[in-house]
């Protein structure tokens, strides 16, 4: 392990089929005015908004809606969450759906007090809150961003075609997240792969850097195996508990920050994704497929160790009469291998990206430092010509 660090995490989770009864027991903890945010009906389709709602009226508690959440939350429909939340003094941001709808939560929290424009100050300036924050709680029914039980909030400006994530600090984490496996059943099975991915995602970000013996990187190859099986489980029968809770757990600890610790960390795939989501609105573990396995060849010289550590620990790719360089493209190849199997989108160009856009989406990419190689304008684009 390097350097040193602080670890805590604030989010109480609750986890299982029953999950859901200990609602009443947080409601009690704060005020009387709920925002029930949402996105765009699914949770009145499956019950789940009916059941919220008894909960909410039952614990005498006063109910602002503010529904219609997209999957990539705009910087427009921030605001209109802010004039909400402010207008009526919520006590409390109750999120009630995947990771968009608690990235948007914990966006309005910071902002709905902001005296500045939030956007600026929190996605541009990359600030951190002085003023009131309210609370958030989240019921969970899409599982991979790990958004139940960190600080991220991604938001997009499709005005200037930017989609930028902040990562606030312990007072923005959730307060509260229930975490039942069977509410992510009826996710459709295009979104449920996405997730998949974005939580190898996740976790394959801050495993790619370093190469000292470390113990976050030992968690990671246990959480990506565990993703590998029960990912492919799960495609075939989408309602095997046992698979979907694993899942589900492994998404929580992709990104709660425990395995970054001791670590520096990547982040480029996002920083890409996240550019060409600003440009087509895809699905965003898609945009993550489609650039991953251009990138990771494109840095894999400056990182073989740990490429060749990855292909043996995760992939079991075996290393009789191959060099290191071998062994290490062995185990992208495997990998590529279990994203088609589960059927992963594997080029940009199927999300809408066109060759016009090439040079923006790279002018969109925010540069990280903490991976093998920094990268710069032009190798972005090349990377992103690869994944056509």
């Amino acid at each position: 392990m390097l350097g040193d660090f602080s670890y805590s995490n604030p989010t109480r989770l609750y986890f299982g089929e029953n999950s859901l009864d200990f609602l009443s027991g947080e409601l009690s903890r704060f005020g009387n005015k709920i925002m029930l945010v949402y996105g765009n009906g699914s949770i009145k389709k499956s019950g789940l908004y009916d059941n919220v709602l008894k909960i909410l009226k039952s614990n005498g508690k006063e109910v602002f809606e503010d529904s219609g959440v997209m999957p990539n939350p705009t910087v427009e429909k921030l605001y209109e969450g802010c004039k909400i939340a402010k207008e009526n003094n919520v006590d409390l941001i109750l999120a009630v759906g995947g990771g968009s709808v608690c990235d948007y939560s914990k966006a309005v929290s910071v902002s709905a007090w902001c005296e500045e424009d939030p956007w600026n100050k929190y996605y541009l300036k990359m600030e951190e809150p002085n003023n009131k924050i309210i609370p958030v709680g989240c019921i969970l029914t899409m599982v991979g961003t790990g958004s139940e039980m960190n600080g991220g909030s991604v938001i997009t400006n499709h005005e200037t075609k930017l989609k930028i994530g902040h990562v606030f600090g312990d007072n923005v984490f959730p307060k509260f997240s229930i975490l039942n496996p069977i509410l992510t059943y009826t996710l459709p099975k295009y979104q449920m792969i996405a997730g998949f991915f974005d939580i190898m995602s996740h976790i394959l970000e801050q495993y790619f850097s370093d190469f000292d013996d470390n113990t976050s990187d030992y968690i990671m190859e246990g959480l990506l195996k565990s993703l590998i099986h029960s990912s492919q489980i799960a495609v075939n029968e989408p309602e095997n508990y046992e698979a979907r809770s694993n899942i589900m757990w492994i998404a929580t600890w992709a990104l709660n920050t425990l395995v970054a610790k001791g670590k520096s960390t990547d982040w480029m795939v996002h920083m890409i994704g996240q550019s060409i989501g600003a440009y087509t609105d895809a699905t965003h573990g898609m945009t993550l497929s489609a650039v991953s396995p251009a990138y990771y060849r494109y840095i894999m010289p400056y990182g073989i160790e740990k490429f060749k550590r990855y292909a043996v620990n995760v992939w079991n790719v075996k290393t009789d009469g191959k060099t290191d360089k071998e062994i290490a493209e062995d185990g992208i190849r495997s990998m590529e291998g279990w994203m088609r199997k589960i059927g992963l989108v594997m080029n940009i160009r199927e999300l809408g990206v066109t060759d016009d856009m090439l040079d923006g989406i790279a002018k969109g990419s925010f540069i990280k430092t903490g991976g093998y190689k920094t990268l710069n304008h032009d190798e972005i684009v090349d990377i992103l010509k690869a994944s056509m």
